[in-house]
């Protein structure tokens, strides 16, 4: 059985052997589920199995092991993980797997009731006990029958993910600046997952970033879970735009995008640092959440719809070309049509070129799952549909005005079936989460490859996607 190897998001899969070679100490198989945070933890294990002589293999049968990295942020997150590691108990019970070893934030959050209800996984790693995966992989090999279990506190500063082996292509990859929360969203809980906010030291972040540039990594997508807060842990300030300006200098890389962007601690030296940066994409992944003043404060989130629309607008103004990524969560307990109202008026209006949304989840031991006024999951789900068509109509026209623009287009992969088409992305579109370029039409003096950058005519749209015919490459 062929084990899909990849996180579960980005469908982007990390080569891997199909025999084990001589000299190996052992073999493994992964499944990373997730977001792009999980996904740099699922890389760094990787790389530590790997640098003790470990060997990833591409047919679970071939495999000693397997590690289920595991999301618990929403039900349906909570779901497809717990599907995977039961996928995986099953093959080991048929005697096609050794071992179960259940990873990351699920492992993290439900400990007790996972080895409850499933007493045959091999090994529990919490998200911090991930440094320790050597270790439960050799216990493992040394056919110890007793279950581990590996849980370990906050550190005082994040771990260091210099150690990595990608599973993204290796044209990109994510970078992690800082781990854990100190948000309070009553709807979330990561902060009882990865605990308080932590910064990585500017020296430490930009050496893994020189590391992943010299590693042939062209686009560099910054993540965090809160990313403006960046630095006010160790400095006593947000000290991003000090990052990105350290960033910026590092020319092994071309593209460098901004995710997670809270709509706070946003001043004019961080718009200026983004307006004025060589390698920052004019791209801006902000999840607001919500656009009623009611909703807002209900959720926690300190902002309201006023201060929303003049930060976006200020961005937009500052920076040439700006686009703007959110999401939004519909049916939040006590959320009324007036308020959904509030949300469509505000998506109308602010013309976010990508947004995405939502249906609200319980979330047990949140304040959320406490308040009372809960919305019906069929009213949730319509109004989700009604705001995504809404932001549809938006979406589409955004894309039929690119008709006839040259844009820089960085190759991702050939499409499957289609000889001389490959898929790509221009500097608007994030990879995995927003819409893709398909690319045809190459010269004979053109040789496609991954991670290359074109400059390309847009000649039509489909959909949320592009199509585009190469003009010249870099």
């Amino acid at each position: 059985m062929d084990l899909p190897i990849v996180n579960q998001d980005s469908g982007s899969p990390r080569p891997a052997s199909d025999q084990l070679s001589d000299d190996a100490r052992g073999s493994y198989a992964v499944v990373s589920l997730g977001c792009p945070k999980n996904l740099v933890d699922t890389e760094q294990m990787l790389g530590r199995l790997d640098e003790d002589g470990y060997q990833m293999v591409a047919d679970v049968d071939q495999a000693d092991f397997v590690v289920v990295n595991t999301c618990g942020f929403i039900d349906s997150a909570r779901q497809e993980s717990m599907g995977a590691i039961d996928e995986m108990l099953q093959l080991k019970r048929e005697g096609k797997l050794n071992g179960v070893v259940v990873t990351g934030c699920l492992a993290e959050r439900q400990q007790g009731e996972l080895l409850k209800d499933r007493p045959d996984i091999d090994a529990m790693v919490g998200v911090f006990g991930r440094n320790d995966i050597v270790d439960v992989a050799n216990r493992l090999q040394s056919g110890i029958q007793e279950q581990q279990q590996v849980f370990r506190p906050a550190p005082i500063r994040p771990l260091s993910d210099g150690v990595r082996s990608a599973v993204t292509p290796r044209h990109f990859a994510y970078l992690k600046i800082s781990e854990g929360c100190d948000r309070l969203c009553t709807f979330c809980a990561i902060p009882k997952m990865r605990g308080k906010h932590y910064s990585k030291p500017i020296e430490q972040v930009i050496e893994e970033a020189k590391r992943l540039g010299e590693s042939g990594v062209r686009e560099v997508v910054i993540v965090a879970q809160d990313t403006t807060y960046y630095g006010k842990d160790l400095y006593g300030e947000p000290r991003l735009a000090d990052l990105l300006i350290e960033l910026d200098k590092i020319e092994t890389i071309d593209w460098i995008r901004l995710m997670y962007f809270y709509p706070m601690y946003i001043d004019d030296k961080l718009i200026d640092v983004l307006a004025g940066a060589k390698r920052i994409l004019p791209y801006i992944d902000m999840p607001l959440q919500h656009a009623s003043d009611g909703m807002l404060k209900r959720m926690s989130r300190k902002t309201n719809r006023q201060s929303q629309e003049e930060i976006v607008s200020k961005l937009r103004q500052r920076i040439d070309s700006l686009v703007v990524r959110t999401t939004m969560i519909a049916g939040f307990p006590g959320e009324t049509d007036e308020d959904f109202e509030q949300l469509v008026d505000f998506t109308a209006n602010m013309h976010f070129e990508h947004l995405g949304v939502f249906t609200y989840s319980v979330e047990p031991d949140t304040p959320a799952a406490k308040l009372p006024n809960r919305v019906p999951n069929e009213i949730a789900e319509e109004r989700k549909a009604r705001l995504m068509s809404v932001q549809q109509e938006i979406a589409f026209r955004w894309n039929q005005s690119l008709i006839g623009t040259e844009q820089d287009v960085i190759l991702d992969m050939p499409l499957e079936g289609q000889e001389g088409v490959w898929i790509g992305r221009t500097k608007f579109q994030a990879p995995e989460i927003d819409g893709v370029v398909y690319v045809s039409g190459f010269g004979d003096d053109q040789t496609p490859a991954a991670g290359q950058i074109l400059t390309c005519e847009v000649v039509t749209s489909q959909g949320y996607d592009l199509v585009a015919a190469p003009l010249s490459a870099e």
